[in-house]
Parts: structure tokens; C-alpha cells; sequence
């Protein structure tokens, strides 16, 4: 079952990586206070709206700040914490990447949102450890995990960032022709894709 994986090591870094200490591992719901140690910062040129079907870039200016530590509002750590452990009460795993002990990148996989489809619920890389292939080595062992299920397509809304969309274009993604409705409707404004596996 997805949601019983252990926390063991899957995987150090390769030789000639930035981070020799780098490791990847599958995390606990405990530990996803661990968040703060994510640092999200951003600074958003150009960004993309669907439009007749069609991806239509757009320039924008878009200032992405890094979780805060009060409040409850959507940038806040509280909010990010609570999306999570929504997900993980439907059975979610959380993989995580971790330098020195300190988490940089965490995803979830949430199994079966649909008859043999997931969805990759979340995805954040750490400002810092961005474009270094942390997010893929992610996406690829969660799509492992996937496929271990049964699992036949993974399904995500995407923030609408050229980085975003330009990620999962990258890794097998394309416009999801029938966005699954209550996930359309919780997020808009996102670009929904879809990947077979």
C-alpha cells in the first residue's frame, strides 16, 4: 500500500552533486512541520492562462513569498501543513529531500483521486536547491510508487509559472483535456495536466 512505505533511505547523491550529504526518503505526517525549512521564494516573469484550450503566455510580476510562521492565511506555514495532512488522511505518502538533516524539497502522492489515477498533490523545492534535479529525482520516484499501485495516469494542477508548467511539460505532462471538476474548482486559476504512466 502506498500510505505504509517506511522511512529508509531511498536514495544518496551521486558523485559530482552540489550537496554530497543529499538523501531522499519517504517522511511521516509528524514531520511535516519540517516545512518551514522550505524556503519558496520566487519571482514570476512570465506565466501562462489556458485559453481556448491553448497555453497562452502572459508577462507578469508575480512575488512569491516564503511561508510565514503566523497566521492562517494561504501563505502561511499553518495553511501548507494543513493542505498536506488533508491529503495525507486520504492515504497520501510524502517523500522528501533532506541536506544535512534540513528538508530542502517534499512531494506528495495522493493515490486513486480517480479509478487508477493519482495525483501529485504537491511539489516544493527550497529557493536554494532549485534546477539541480531535485524536483525530478521526486517526480520519478513517486511515479515508481505509482505504477507499483496500479496506477495507470498522475494528474496535477500545476501553479501557472513558466518554472511550473515548464517542469511538467518536461516530464510527460499535457493539458488535462477533462480537468477531474472538484480539483478545477478548488484551483482555477492552475494549469491541470496529466501524465500516462
Amino acid at each position: 500500500m502506498l500510505e505504509g512505505r517506511s522511512a529508509d533511505i531511498l536514495a544518496e547523491s551521486t558523485p559530482g552533486e552540489e550537496w554530497p550529504d543529499l538523501e531522499y526518503r519517504w517522511m511521516g505526517a509528524g514531520e511535516l512541520p519540517r516545512l518551514a525549512d522550505i524556503n519558496r521564494q520566487e519571482s514570476v516573469q512570465t506565466g501562462y492562462a489556458l485559453q481556448n484550450g491553448q497555453l497562452t503566455p502572459m508577462q507578469v510580476d508575480w512575488q512569491i513569498p516564503s511561508f510565514s510562521p503566523e497566521g492562517q492565511g494561504g501563505h502561511s506555514l499553518a495553511a501548507q501543513i494543513a493542505f498536506c495532512q488533508r491529503h495525507v488522511e486520504d492515504r497520501a505518502i510524502l517523500l522528501g529531500a533532506f541536506v544535512g538533516g534540513k528538508l530542502v524539497a517534499l512531494a506528495v502522492l495522493t493515490p486513486e483521486v480517480r479509478h487508477s489515477i493519482a495525483q501529485l498533490a504537491y511539489l516544493q523545492v527550497s529557493r536554494e536547491y532549485r534546477r539541480q534535479g531535485i524536483a525530478s529525482h521526486l517526480l520519478q520516484e513517486l511515479v515508481k510508487a505509482a505504477r507499483q499501485e496500479g496506477t495507470r495516469q498522475l494528474y496535477v494542477s500545476a501553479t501557472p509559472s513558466e518554472s511550473a508548467v515548464g517542469f511538467y511539460l518536461q516530464h510527460g505532462f499535457v493539458l488535462a483535456s477533462e480537468p477531474l471538476p472538484e480539483l478545477l474548482a478548488a484551483e482555477p486559476e492552475d494549469i491541470h495536466m496529466i501524465k500516462d504512466l
